[in-house]
Formats: structure tokens, sequence, C-alpha cells
């Protein structure tokens, strides 16, 4: 009578165990979570595996590759950054037409296209009522266009979704700094675009600001930007300045390797933020966002995703000089690998030209760009990959291979919407009559793509070495990518061999060239493209033909977008100048002494 009193007592144990299992697993908490500070570590992680996305962050993940289109004033200055000074009267594209923007984008793969339809110098793409500074005061169509509509009646033809860019900060607006006025002019203009051009999928905010300590300081009122989208585009996701989509932290199409979408990271739109985030030592360029080493002092958590965002061209803007800068198929294909590969969206912008097309150039890599992906993902060679795995740590699993068929790229994914489950897994394939290891990786997400050497085999082993609760395996398949070489580059931006010259100053730097030339530009080319905190931003560029006597010749040039896109940026002088020394007094973003090494400068100078 005991021994079946204890097996009834271990049978209801065990029931009771299956039934707090099965309710933890079931219950979800969705897009954040408050710890209360009682929980034990395994609680929190726990909870943290229960954390999932909204169902617009799903659906925005889905997407995998979104456009942006930067496109404005700043493609007839030439400028990265306009300072809204400019004249609307530049703004004449030839022959705009949005439907060629978008008929290539949906031909290649885009499922969503992001427009800039303000940028940081104020000037508005659509007839806004609430400045003179836009397309209405432009000679393109009389006044009478409008590019937001031309692209969310193109979007609409071609059923891609479309989203907005507008910039918080405005260097034209003349109430900008008078935080409640300017806050109210900015929620003007978002109530138009968010009112008048139909379901808008993603508002995109950048965190962009040159203000500098001696500019105009503005407090951004983020609450109620917030609350405008959630009241007039409820089903949009609000990226970058917002809790929806996160920035991955740089500009050069590079997401991490561990990438957590379930994240410490507090969003910069919340007052608290700057607190949250100082206290765990997290910021958005942060390698670990969501490890348990982290989480353990976390007191919220966030479903908080990446967003890999690059340019297909050196800049964001077209500039005519970039035409044959346009990257490789190797480059795309990289970024693609470590962006959607990656557990993130990758956003990639492909400026249209003054003529208001995209340009032969950047349509041509496009369709190459598409071939190679349908090339490489038409193809799963495994067999029964998306039987769903339930996997409890340890678990390992098994899947046959199409024989003969070489593999070089494993694919996973997890079923998002129960959470991200998965620390730490690895890939073997059989061969030689044993198991042998050719990857692994750390957290899995939505998707992640691991590239491994080529390889012929008839089996394929996936081992979940570590997870948060089970894990939910969706997919497993294996491609192979062919293997694609990178074209040499030489660099064009100084034509004048540095044997010749001599440093006379670090700061301000003032190089003597060794001879009298006749100047065309110069360029500023941080060294290994990585910015630093010493870097230049506001300078000002003299020449002198006696190193004594010298000649201002830009007095208030700045290198915009160089501490998050620090590539080399060549600025033309206004006219060609006779020469032997040059001289740059430059200040950093925080407005203290730049420091330039003369590696960093190259000069153009005619024949």
């Amino acid at each position: 009578m005991k021994k079946i009193n204890q097996f009834l007592a271990t049978c209801a144990l065990a029931c009771l165990t299956t039934s707090i299992q099965a309710q933890q697993d079931t219950s979800y908490f969705i897009k954040h979570l408050t710890f209360s500070g009682e929980e034990t570590m395994e609680e929190k992680v726990s909870m943290a595996a229960r954390l999932v996305p909204s169902p617009q962050q799903l659906a925005w993940q889905q997407m995998e590759l979104t456009a942006f289109l930067h496109f404005g004033i700043n493609t007839f200055t030439g400028k990265e950054w306009g300072d809204g000074s400019e004249d609307p009267a530049l703004f004449n594209p030839t022959e705009l037409n949005a439907e060629q923007w978008v008929k290539t984008l949906k031909e290649t793969g885009f499922k969503m296209v992001l427009l800039t339809a303000k940028h940081h110098d104020g000037f508005c793409l659509w007839p806004t009522k609430t400045t003179k500074h836009s397309v209405a005061s432009s000679p393109w169509k009389n006044g009478k266009g409008d590019v937001v509509k031309e692209l969310r009646d193109a979007c609409t033809k071609y059923n891609m979704k479309f989203g907005v860019y507008l910039s918080p900060w405005d260097r034209n607006a003349s109430c900008y700094g008078n935080s409640p006025e300017y806050n109210k002019f900015f929620i003007e203009q978002l109530t138009e675009l968010l009112t008048n051009y139909g379901e808008v999928h993603e508002v995109w905010f950048d965190g962009a600001n040159g203000e500098g300590p001696n500019g105009k300081k503005q407090e951004y009122d983020w609450d109620a930007f917030y609350k405008t989208i959630q009241r007039l585009q409820p089903k949009a996701v609000m990226a970058i300045m917002g809790d929806d989509v996160r920035w991955v932290g740089n500009e050069k199409g590079i997401g991490r390797e561990t990438e957590w979408s379930a994240t410490v990271l507090t969003p910069g739109i919340y007052a608290r933020s700057a607190s949250n985030n100082a206290r765990l030592g997290v910021y958005p360029k942060a390698a670990d966002l969501g490890g348990r080493d982290i989480l353990k002092n976390a007191t919220e958590l966030f479903w908080y995703p990446s967003e890999v965002d690059v340019s297909i061209r050196p800049g964001w803007f077209w500039h005519e000089e970039e035409n044959q800068k346009v990257k490789s198929l190797k480059h795309l294909s990289d970024i693609y690998f470590q962006s959607v590969g990656y557990n993130s969206v990758l956003l990639l912008n492909i400026p249209p030209d003054r003529r208001g097309l995209i340009h032969e150039a950047d349509v041509a890599r496009l369709k190459e760009f598409a071939e190679y992906r349908q090339k490489t993902f038409q193809d799963n060679k495994i067999l029964h990959g998306t039987a769903l795995w339930r996997a409890s740590q340890g678990d390992k699993r098994t899947y046959s291979v199409k024989a003969n068929a070489p593999i070089n790229v494993v694919m996973l994914q997890e079923d998002i919407s129960k959470g991200q489950r998965v620390e730490n897994f690895s890939i073997e394939i059989w061969k030689d009559g044993q198991w042998a290891t050719v990857g692994n990786g750390t957290t899995i997400g939505y998707k992640r793509m691991v590239r491994i050497p080529e390889t012929i085999t008839d089996s394929l082993k996936i081992s979940i070495n570590q997870t948060r609760l089970d894990a939910n395996i969706q997919h497993v398949a294996a491609y192979y990518a062919a293997p694609l070489e990178e074209k040499a580059i030489t660099s064009a931006w100084n034509n004048l061999p540095r044997n010749t010259w001599k440093k006379l100053s670090s700061s301000p730097l003032s190089i003597d060239l060794g001879k009298t030339v006749t100047l065309k530009a110069f360029t500023y080319a941080p060294l290994n493209e990585e910015a630093k905190p010493t870097m230049a931003y506001h300078y000002q560029f003299f020449v002198s033909l006696d190193g004594k006597e010298w000649k201002k010749v830009i007095a208030d040039g700045e290198f915009s977008n160089i501490m998050h896109n620090p590539l080399p940026q060549t600025v033309a002088l206004p006219h060609p100048e006779s020469a032997r020394f040059i001289k740059i007094e430059a200040t950093t973003p925080n407005a203290s002494p730049a420091l330039i090494e003369t590696e960093e400068i190259g000069v153009t100078i005619l024949p």
C-alpha cells in the first residue's frame, strides 16, 4: 500500500511539475517585462525566454530586407548633411519616377521602402503646411509636386510596404531650440505624414544630432511623438529613436554574432534610459545586450530587435563621383550574411540621383545581388528541415543531406513568437566515419546563418548546448553559396605622393607639400575607417604659398556624419588654389581640438 501511495505521489508531483512548466512555457510577456527584484537567476532566465515580439515587430522581422531612399536637397548640393540654408529652387529632378524605384526594389527582393521625407536640412519632400522649405517652393512640377505621394502610390501599385524617415534634428526651422514650439511643429509634420498617405508601416527617427555645445538645444518630446504614431498608425513600428526597432550600432552593415532581440538596453525615448543603461554599462554598440551575465543585474527587459542600416554607396545621398563606387557583389553578400544572417533586418540604402531615378550602376548591382541570393537559397540541401523541433538543453538532432550536394551555409531559425531561447549551438557533419564539428554559435533568434567550409556529407547534426527553457527550432537548412572574389580597389583620393610632404605642426595640422601645386580638392580619411573621440567634425581650411601668410579657403566646413560613417570625405574647393602649404583647424563633435594625422589627409591637384 505504501508503495502504491509513493507511486501516486510521484505521479502527482510529475503532473504538477509538467503543469507548471507548461504554464511557464505558454505564459508570455509581449514586448516588455519588469523584474520585481525577488527572482532567482533561473527565474529571470525563464521570464526572459518568454518575452516575445508584438505582432508588428514579428511582421517587421519577417521582411528581412528593406530599402532606404535618401533623396532630397542634398542630392542637388552634393552634401551629406545640409545646413538648412539651401535654396529650394535647387530641387528639380528632371525625370522623377517613383515607380522605377519601387519596381526595381520589388523585383530584387525588398519588402518595404523608407523615404527621407525630411532630412536634417529641414527640406520637406511633401507640400507641408508647416514650412516654406519644401517641394512647394521648388520649380519641380511648378511647386505642385509631392514625392511622398508619388512613392506611396507606387508602393500601393506594387504591393510594397511603405515607411517614412523624419529627422527630429532640423537645421532650417526657426523654432528649433524653442522646445515646446518645435515639438508642436514636429508633431504637425508627423501628423501630416501619418494622415495623408495611407498606411505607414515604419516610422524612422534618426538619432543624429550635430548641435554641439554651442548649438541650439532642443528637448524632444518623445512621448508625444510616440503617442501620435500610436494614435494615427497603430500598426507601424517606431525605429531607432523608438522602442520597436533598435539601431545595430554602426553604418557598415555588420551585425553581432551574438544578437539578442530580448535585450536589457532601454530604448532612448524613455526618460529612464540613460540611468538604466549607465547602471548596466550598456549602449547601442555594446557587444552583449542580453546574455546571462548582464541579465542578472537587469530590472527590465525589452523585445527590441536590431536593424542594420548601410548604404550601397560610400555616402547616403547620391553623388556623381560615387557612380563607380557601388558596393561589390561580394561586399553586399557579406553584409547580408552578417545582418539577416545575424538575427537582424537589413535596411539597404539606394539613393536616387538628380534625375529622380535609381542610377543604372545601382540597378545593375541590385539585380546581381538578387540573382545571387536566388541561386543560393532556392535549393535547400536538408531533407525534412521544417519539422518543428522542441529542443531541451543538450538535445541533438541529425538531418539527412541530399546526396553529393556540396554545402557551405547552414541556416537555423527559432519560432520567435515563442521567444528567443538558444544560447549556444554547434554544427557537425558526418565525415570519414565520424562526426566533425564545422561550426558553432551563440544566439539564433529569427534567423542565424553560419558559413562553414565547403563540404559534401550525407548527414548534419545540430546540438543545442545551452538554452532558456525548451527551444523552438522551426527550420534547419543547408545551402551552397558560390564563392566570390573581391576586386582590388585602388584609393583615388590623393594624387600627390607624400614623400614630398613635411608636417610642420600637429594642432592645427599644417603641411608643406614640397612644391607649389594647383589644388582642386582635399580629402579627410579617418585611419582604418574607424571613429575616434579626436576625429574632426567642424573645420577651417587654409592654403599658403610661403607658410606665413594664409588664405582661408573654407571658413565653416563640416565632415557630415563622419562619426557614424568614417569613410573618406572629399571636399572640392570653391576655386582651384595655388598652394605649397595647407592647414586644417578642426574640432571634434564635442567641440574640443581635433587631432588629424598626415596619413588621413589627401589632396587632388590639377596636372
